[in-house]
């Protein structure tokens, strides 16, 4: 290997990062040491707040494999340095998913092996003259002796923001550990090899390598958060002037500044460790708990939840728990609350994980990912509510990841090691800094040359010439930005809006972009029905206001209404999405759950079964005396269970159930979900011809549209097969049954708002998981796009057999179906120009997640032009409204976001002042968080803001005026004395300067120059 390779870590993600590998070298470790003496510490200063440079000066490039240090470098725009020092520890084995019984007791293979892909060669004297250790201290010694035949193996490893990096020799480069999911393990090998459990001596060998189970937040000292705020290079200036101040007799001017200085740093270490301590409490809380855990020879066994590793197999208890770590249910069922990572206090449904049958078809077994199936996965932080279970059975869950790995893990993560976001005004602010530099670096030697040919004396041209330097930086800078930024932070507490990233008040001033969410943000969280749309034999019948009559509850359509949702019963109460409750209460139904002590009795889960109330059913005939009364009661019941969810997917924008009627031999399957998807997956007669156009009258007015669709089961489909068949085998040959149409109120206070940006020059954007045409109509309806502008709806299309990517445009306003596309030629050459403001007037550009993505990837130069008109965009994924916020701020908008917390967590941490509507603790990714659940708050969030803004900046102002002012008098004067000297003829040093005049004369800041003009 050559000693100058480059290794690229992450790579293809969020924290990918070059690494360089060092190692010590003791001549230049002595020399950096000698430096520091003769420098009095500065150059150690230099180098901690230069860490390549550190790196650089002290060690020497070797390769990854044999590095002491690695230099790690971010591959992002903002080119950060780090450093991490290299261990290594010693094991009794060399991957953690093998079992120490299978082991070998020879010498370990060889370090390409694919069998120890994590060692290196092991020999009595360790190389590089790395001292092994542990990761954990004895319970490495204690594994190593109980197993003395295998020979300890090396185990090379750094630690980065909370996560380990190991050696790995087979890929020849630095990788993290996650869990399970680094096996790539299938769905039916998560059930047959991992769902038995671990041994004892199998969970303390794998904790060697995923370590302990615990997010721990570590709250530094005040002593450290000191050192740390102190050694800030605007800090150890100041304390430079103040020196050099009470040196020249500014005693009450330097008092002054360390005064402002100790006040500043003070507040600043009450924030940042108040910070520190509410996210320890935040994630300590139910963070180490006792679970149960199944062991191999199936006994259960109570543990501290930091024992826990992945493989384990926890139980689940049925009062519910507090997820410790990542898990897969691999039996039973949970209704869980996620709101701690969504923001949604909406329960859910999590089914156990699919264990497909050898003879399913190809690609049902897929491998396990805790993305692609987060519907059978308990994550880290929520709260399991309730479960229900088998006979005889324990609602069991494989544990996949642990610690930092976890969901909760990396939120903690995104919050204690930010990405830092690029603010203009910073880069401005240090330019401006160089500037003053470069003009106090010219008067300093200036001044020095001045005073040596007046033959001054030493001491006084020091002083005087440092004093130039001193004047470069505003002395009270730091704390006027520390004094504003408080002072907005309480008026923003005032009026309900808390901060947990004070540096981006000041930034906030500058917004003039922001994006809205939608649904809970700029209208209202609840759905109401407004009617529905029923379809018969490929005819859409007239709408009607309600399901709730007697002739249509046997109908499908009512049926579909009544099972195809994933609502439950908690403490005797429905809860579930709102949609689902409000679509639910219209049909009237009754909702029932078996108890814990029915569901035991039975060798299956009980299903949930749903009723019409004995008002709306049909009136039966009277019963003579001679018929049997209990028969003819059980002719009359009309009862549905719902014998297997498939839950709502985002990416399929559907969910579906298979429900069983009372007295029925087959089972029927229930679809609701985006009517576009829908409509695809139903038979073409029986969705009716003005389909489209009927969608398109209701989505303009601003109605959100549900479709739904029923199937026939077949016979031979029986409980058992259900349970195991792949959800596309349902979804297909539907009938169409027809629309629900939900209306979504705007709130109250979004129109003021809205025109009160608008007459501030701050563009709104509209940013949606909705229908585009829903979206375009609210925009309209809330003053967002003026009734009279034109909007202009782009549709991306990716390649397609030997085509390019191709992008066509149509009006909103025009009917949707391909054949009456009305195409228009658009020129976007000059709309990066803002200045222009009819055009800008007169069009908005809509489009939806996926046009987005597919001009994103094909036509990026397009996308920046775009999104200077666009103000609509629908159906965008999460990652998707992330990157358009940086799309935005790549055009040098400052950007807004509010939101309702929502899956709206990682465009919020990405804008310049993200506020988030939520009070939950997804809020803590948010800088700022609202206890107004309206977007009022943000023109109250923008006011403050630009007052700090304007502290912040005048001192630039007004220092940069000053010193021009000085250097001029000064260069002024001197050529003034120069010139009267010259002409009386007469010694420039004479007369002498009474000295102790000068001396005892107070003077202002700027003295050098104020002594040259009262010397002239």
């Amino acid at each position: 290997m050559e000693k100058g390779e480059l290794k690229i870590l992450n790579k293809g993600e969020e924290e990918e990062m070059e690494l360089q590998g060092y190692r010590l070298c003791r001549w230049r470790l002595a020399l950096v040491g000698f430096g520091v003496l003769c420098t009095g510490g500065f150059l150690l200063l230099l180098l901690y707040w230069l860490p390549e440079w550190c790196v650089k000066s002290t060690c020497t490039r070797t390769t990854a494999h044999d590095a002491e240090v690695v230099l790690l470098r971010s591959t992002d725009e903002f080119r950060r340095w780090f450093l991490a020092r290299v261990r290594v520890m010693l094991a009794p084995g060399s991957n953690p998913f093998h079992s120490l019984e299978t082991q070998t007791t020879s010498p370990p293979s060889s370090p390409s092996s694919p069998s120890c892909p994590f060692s290196s060669p092991s020999s009595p004297s360790l190389a590089n003259g790395h001292t092994p250790h542990p990761s954990d201290g004895s319970p490495a010694q204690e594994l190593i002796s109980r197993f003395s035949d295998y020979q300890p193996t090396q185990i090379r490893y750094f630690t980065f923001h909370s996560t380990k990096y190991y050696w790995d020799d087979g890929m020849q480069n630095f990788k993290v550990l996650n869990g399970l999911e680094d096996l790539e393990v299938s769905c039916s090998t998560v059930h047959s090899e991992h769902s038995a459990g671990l041994t004892r001596n199998q969970q303390e060998y794998r904790r060697l390598f995923f370590g302990v189970n615990e997010i721990a937040v570590k709250v530094p000292s005040v002593f450290k958060l000191l050192i740390k705020e102190v050694l800030n290079p605007f800090y150890i200036f100041q304390l430079f002037s103040v020196i050099l101040w009470s040196i020249d007799e500014y005693y009450y001017y330097a008092a002054a500044i360390l005064f402002m200085s100790v006040i500043s740093i003070a507040t600043s270490l009450y924030t940042i460790k108040k910070q520190y301590v509410m996210l320890h409490d935040m994630v300590a809380a139910h963070s180490i708990v006792r679970v149960s855990v199944c062991r191999a020879n199936n006994d259960v066994e109570e543990i501290l939840s930091t024992d826990l590793v992945p493989g384990d197999v926890v139980v689940i208890p049925s009062n519910g728990t507090i997820m410790p770590c990542d898990a897969v249910l691999v039996s039973g069922t949970c209704i869980v609350n996620e709101s701690m990572l969504t923001g949604e206090s909406v329960p859910v449904t999590k089914t156990n994980l699919p264990n497909p049958l050898p003879g399913d078809q190809q690609g049902a077994d897929s491998a396990y990912t805790t993305e692609e199936h987060k519907r059978h996965t308990l994550f880290c932080g929520t709260n399991v509510i309730q479960t229900r279970f088998y006979t005889g059975e324990l609602v069991k869950a494989v544990v996949v990841r642990t610690g930092f790995s976890t969901a909760k893990g990396q939120l903690v993560r995104s919050i204690l090691y930010p990405k830092p976001t690029d603010f203009k005004l910073y880069r401005d602010a240090y330019l401006f800094l160089l500037c003053l530099v470069a003009v106090a670096g010219i008067g300093f030697i200036y001044s020095i040359v001045l005073s040596i040919m007046h033959k001054m004396p030493a001491k006084t041209i020091i002083i005087e010439s440092l004093d130039i330097i001193t004047i470069t930086v505003p002395p009270a800078l730091p704390a006027a930005m520390t004094a504003g930024i408080v002072y907005a932070q309480r008026r923003l507490k005032q009026l309900g809006i808390f901060c947990i990233s004070p540096q981006r008040i000041n930034i906030c001033g500058q917004i003039n972009l922001v994006c809205f969410d939608k649904t809970g943000t700029l209208t209202e969280d609840g759905l109401d029905l407004w009617g529905v749309q029923r379809v018969e034999s490929g005819r859409f019948h007239l709408s009607e206001e309600s399901a709730h009559k007697e002739n249509l509850v046997r109908s499908q359509f009512v049926a579909c209404m009544a099972t195809c949702h994933s609502l439950t019963k908690i403490e005797g109460q429905l809860s579930g999405d709102p949609l689902d409750l409000k679509m639910f209460e219209a049909t009237g139904w009754i909702l029932e759950e078996a108890t814990e002590e029915e569901t035991a009795l039975h060798n299956r889960i009980m299903p949930t079964v749903v009723r019409p109330p004995k008002q709306l059913l049909p009136s039966q005939p009277d019963v003579s005396a001679d018929q049997d009364m209990e028969l003819a009661e059980l002719s009359s019941l009309y009862e549905i269970g719902i014998v297997r969810q498939f839950p709502f997917s985002s990416a399929l924008q559907r969910m579906s159930v298979v429900s069983r009627t009372l007295g029925q031999k087959c089972m029927d399957a229930y679809m609701k979900g985006a009517p576009e998807v829908v409509a695809s997956l139903c038979k073409k007669e029986t969705v009716p011809e003005d389909f489209s156009e009927v969608l398109e009258r209701y989505t303009k007015q601003g109605f959100r549209v549900i479709a739904v669709a029923h199937r026939r089961l077949g016979s031979k489909l029986n409980w058992h097969k259900v349970q195991n068949i792949n959800r596309d085998n349902i979804e297909a040959n539907m009938e169409f049954l027809g629309l629900i149409i939900m209306q979504n109120k705007l709130k109250a206070e979004t129109p003021g708002v809205l025109q009160d940006l608008r007459r501030a020059n701050i563009r709104t954007v509209m940013v949606t998981g909705d229908n585009m045409l829903t979206a375009i109509s609210v925009a309209r309806d809330c003053g967002m796009i003026p009734r009279e502008d034109t909007v202009i709806i782009a549709d991306a299309l990716p390649p397609h057999d030997g085509q390019t990517a191709k992008i066509t445009w149509r009006y909103a306003d025009k009917p949707s179906r391909k054949t009456q596309l009305e195409e228009i030629n658009i020129s976007l050459e000059d709309e990066d120009h803002v200045a222009e403001p009819t055009t800008q007037e007169m069009y908005h550009f809509a489009m939806n997640g996926k046009s987005f993505a597919i001009i994103a990837e094909h036509f990026p130069d397009m996308l920046q032009k775009l999104v200077l008109h666009g103000t609509v965009f629908a159906r965008m994924a999460p990652d998707q409204k992330t990157l358009l916020i940086e799309t935005l701020q790549g055009v040098d908008y400052f950007v807004g976001m509010c939101g309702d917390g929502a899956n709206d967590c990682g465009a919020l941490k990405r804008a310049h002042g993200g506020i988030s509507l939520s009070e939950l603790e997804a809020s803590v990714a948010s800088p700022f968080t609202s206890r107004t659940p309206n977007i009022s708050c943000v023109p109250s969030l923008i006011r403050p803001s630009r007052n700090p803004w304007e502290i912040s900046i005048s001192p630039f102002i007004e220092k940069i005026c000053t010193l021009l002012l000085i250097v001029f008098t000064q260069m002024m004067a001197k050529a003034r004395y120069m010139h009267l000297a010259q002409e009386l003829r007469v010694d420039p040093d004479w007369p002498p300067k009474p000295t102790t005049t000068t001396e005892a004369k107070p003077r202002p800041e700027n003295g050098s120059a104020y002594e040259i003009i009262i010397t002239s």
